[in-house]
């Protein structure tokens, strides 16, 4: 088998040493002009090519990306795969880690960091704002789909009042005026959720309940047989995410609750699942392929040394109409 040629084998076609060929290719000043064209020419005639991981090591680069990634989220498993085109595009790649019961989020970046990793993406991370701070002193730190100030590290989010008061607005354009909002407990963006959800009622002139929930299947369906013990349903439920519309949606369906003809249901984030014919989930899309492109970009940003002042991307998302939406009875 042809062996492909080395360094070694460009310094003896030359006649130079091995670390002059380093220079050489490297762009380093110190050879001559003659001995650059002497390396040059026999680099050419060897059909020399540089060894790229190599070449990153020495300089202390290895233009890869770090993601943990909690695997039953579908919508953070999506907004990983996002990043990995987004940083393909732009020449990196990107090192997932998965978060278990057994290895937690940080854990899982320390385990990243000592891949090397350059920088770090954290998918609606749950750490709290001074371990993001303290992460980001060791490494450019990106934080997605969450609203926390940006201190030491960038973050790119949706605006996630206005994606809320979008749900309302388009319940009460159908003509509901029972509604609640099942939300998603102490986790990251609940509060803005639950804000966003009051406001849109007050602009309208209506008051809403807010009922305890959570960022899964279980909280929704703990919430749906709550409601269902109540004397009167109400007419609308906008959901904590999609995981929690879709815990609300199995207990209806069980307790013959018709969605959207007795109930409308939104969720939250659209990924897979809400796009699925049998649940044709009306949601707010998170727009993850474009957060997923504005954190790669801030993480590059701060690689290249083109920025060093941290940043906050905050993004418009935007409601998607689906089929459990309509209506109410008469």
């Amino acid at each position: 088998m042809h062996r492909r040629p080395r360094l070694e084998d460009v310094a003896a076609e030359a006649g130079v040493s091995t670390a002059s060929v380093s220079l050489v290719l490297r762009d380093v000043p110190g050879p001559s002009a003659r001995t650059r064209e002497r390396v040059m020419a026999a680099a050419e005639r060897l059909g020399y090519r540089a060894d790229r991981t190599a070449s990153l090591l020495a300089r202390r680069r290895t233009r890869l990306l770090g993601v943990p990634v909690l695997l039953r989220d579908a919508f953070r498993t999506e907004m990983a795969e996002e990043v990995q085109v987004a940083a393909d595009a732009r020449g990196y790649a990107v090192a997932l880690s998965a978060i278990t019961p057994v290895a937690d989020e940080p854990r899982v970046v320390e385990t990243l960091l000592d891949m090397r990793c350059e920088a770090v993406l954290l998918l609606a991370p749950e750490l709290p704002p001074a371990d993001l701070a303290a992460l980001g002193a060791r490494a450019p730190v990106v934080v997605v789909a969450r609203h926390v100030a940006p201190d030491g590290f960038d973050v790119v989010r949706v605006a996630d009042e206005a994606g809320i008061g979008e749900s309302v607005d388009h319940l009460i354009g159908l003509g509901h005026r029972r509604i609640v909002h099942v939300d998603g407990g102490e986790a990251a963006m609940a509060a803005d959720r639950r804000v966003g959800f009051r406001a849109a009622l007050h602009r309208h002139g209506l008051e809403g309940g807010v009922l305890p929930g959570g960022y899964e299947e279980a909280a929704g369906a703990a919430a749906a047989r709550t409601l269902l013990a109540d004397a009167a349903l109400p007419t609308a439920i906008v959901a904590a995410n999609d995981r929690c519309a879709l815990g609300l949606l199995d207990v209806f369906l069980r307790a013959g609750v018709r969605v959207p003809q007795d109930v409308s249901v939104i969720g939250y984030d659209d990924g897979e699942l809400a796009r699925l014919s049998h649940i044709d989930l009306t949601t707010v899309s998170q727009e993850a392929g474009e957060q997923a492109r504005q954190a790669v970009a801030a993480a590059l940003e701060r690689l290249d040394g083109s920025r060093t002042e941290p940043v906050e991307v905050v993004l418009k998302p935007h409601l998607v109409v689906r089929g459990t939406t309509a209506p109410p009875r008469p």
